[in-house]
């Protein structure tokens, strides 16, 4: 049988512990003494040379007394005449501020304009576009252009493109462009972002806005308008930027068109281009100076060809029109336009006075960086017109063309300078310090004739003038010094030219 049982607990005590408790040593290890020494050392030292010639015994002397012959009693006589004629006009000399504002130019002068490159894309020459528009970027080392049909685009979906060359790249080719973007209608103008390089603005014949990043390689599109209700109904002519500081880092971007609109539209998170103010041009509302048709309804649309904010205030803007009129427009106008067609946004009718009209389509207007009521004008005429925003018939009018002019533009540093482009294919620099009649240069884009379209200086760059044609080819002019450096009181004569004339 089995049964519990608690038993008494039995220990063993550890005969190996106490073995090692025994036995206990203590171990010491210090390097060698550090030896240390001290030394110091210092050099002086003095030497000192001298040299003389030494005379030579074999010089020969001359027995004559030079005295004589360097006492000049009539040179004495003349100096104390003098004196006082001269003190009183080196005083006046001090005095004096002919030269203020004159600049030593130690550059070498250039008394050429030569071609630097010639750039094309072999893949819009296969299709036959041409450049409609060219733009430089913030740095002034890449430039852009845009392909279309400037004369012929229409509604299908014919590609065109938009391209970039970087001219400071290292191993940069004139036929392959740094970026191409494929467009699906015809690309009518481009605007780079005049403080992010990679940014550009677009126009398209359908009547859309886009926006491409090109740093993006992927996909660089990051905003449109879409075809809605808001969008443009007619080609798209002219785009440009515009940077408020209240907006922060949201996008804006202005779009003129042949529909009669000049609208703003603002880049929202979702890529979208949204419509945030707009103006309308209609007959009933064009300001009472003008003869332009009022045949019709008297809300038909005014068609707007081109655009140019004035540099001094920017609320207000000049735009030139299908009827070969301009007119000067307020920002600021609270007027709400007489426009039948819906809109997100209620439209407001800027324009607020009528300059002397052209012949023909305005194509193009600039106004002035250096004078705050000057602006010029392009049309079908072939006449450069220069106005001030207080008179109605124009300063000068100069026909530099028996075609079309369709571009003009103010050089950003000569304030007398300004360059148009030609439908002979020619492009014509104008100083007006030389003549106010006679073109300075003209210069030959193209050998078969073909015309002109757009052109841009550079305004990092100075020397640089960008130009594209009808055969598909940007051309880069280096401009010579009398183009690209300011003379002295230029803009006193641009301000005495204004002044004489509109007394």
């Amino acid at each position: 049988m089995f049964s519990d049982a608690v038993l008494e607990g039995v220990s063993v005590e550890s005969v190996w512990r106490k073995s090692q408790e025994g036995h206990r040593e203590s171990r010491s290890c210090q390097t060698n003494p550090l030896k240390t020494k001290d030394a110091c050392n210092q050099t002086c030292g003095i030497r000192e040379m001298g040299t003389q010639t030494e005379k030579n015994v074999n010089q020969r002397t001359l027995d004559v007394d030079l005295g004589p012959l360097l006492d000049y009693p009539d040179l004495g006589q003349f100096l104390k005449r003098v004196e006082g004629v001269v003190i009183k006009e080196l005083e006046k000399n001090l005095k004096s501020h002919a030269f203020d504002g004159f600049d030593v130019n130690w550059e070498e002068q250039n008394e050429l304009v030569t071609c630097l490159h010639s750039l094309q894309y072999p893949e819009a020459l296969e299709l036959q576009l041409q450049v409609t528009s060219v733009s430089w970027n913030s740095t002034g080392s890449v430039v852009a252009c845009s392909y279309g049909r400037l004369g012929d685009g229409d509604w299908s979906t014919e590609k065109s493109y938009v391209c970039t060359w970087n001219l400071d790249r290292r191993g940069f080719l004139p036929n392959h462009p740094d970026t191409v973007i494929d467009v699906q209608s015809s690309v009518m103008c481009l605007a780079f972002h005049p403080l992010q390089p990679s940014l550009i603005a677009g126009g398209l014949y359908n009547g859309e806005v886009l926006l491409w990043d090109t740093s993006r390689t992927d996909d660089p599109l990051i905003g449109r308008t879409g075809l809605t209700a808001d969008t443009h109904t007619d080609a798209v002519y002219q785009v440009v930027w515009m940077h408020k500081k209240t907006q922060g880092h949201r996008h804006q971007v202005l779009s003129v068109s042949t529909d009669g609109k000049i609208l703003v539209w603002q880049l929202d998170k979702e890529g979208h281009l949204v419509l945030l103010d707009g103006f309308a041009l209609v007959t009933q509302q064009i300001p009472s100076n003008t003869k332009i048709n009022k045949q019709g309804r008297e809300d038909t649309a005014v068609g707007v060809t081109c655009f140019s904010f004035s540099h001094f205030d920017p609320s207000q803007f000049v735009v030139g029109v299908e009827g070969g009129y301009l007119l000067k427009c307020s920002a600021s106008s609270q007027t709400l336009a007489a426009v039948s067609t819906d809109s997100s946004i209620s439209l407001k009718a800027p324009a607020q006075f009528t300059f002397s009209p052209h012949r023909g389509p305005v194509y193009s207007v600039d106004c002035s960086p250096f004078h705050r009521n000057l602006f010029l004008s392009a049309a079908t005429d072939g006449h450069a017109c220069l106005f001030s925003m207080l008179l109605a018939k124009p300063l000068l009018s100069v026909q530099l063309s028996q075609k079309y002019l369709f571009s003009i533009r103010w050089s950003p540093v000569r304030p007398l300078v300004f360059a148009a482009a030609s439908g002979e294919g020619e492009l014509v620099l104008f100083d007006l310090a030389k003549s106010l009649q006679k073109p300075s240069l003209c210069i030959k884009q193209t050998a078969n004739g073909k015309p002109v379209y757009c052109l841009e200086f550079n305004h990092m760059q100075t020397q640089l003038l960008a130009a594209g044609d009808q055969t598909g080819t940007v051309k880069i002019w280096q401009l010579s010094s009398d183009f690209k450096e300011q003379g002295a009181k230029e803009l006193t004569v641009l301000d005495e030219i204004a002044n004489e004339v509109a007394d």
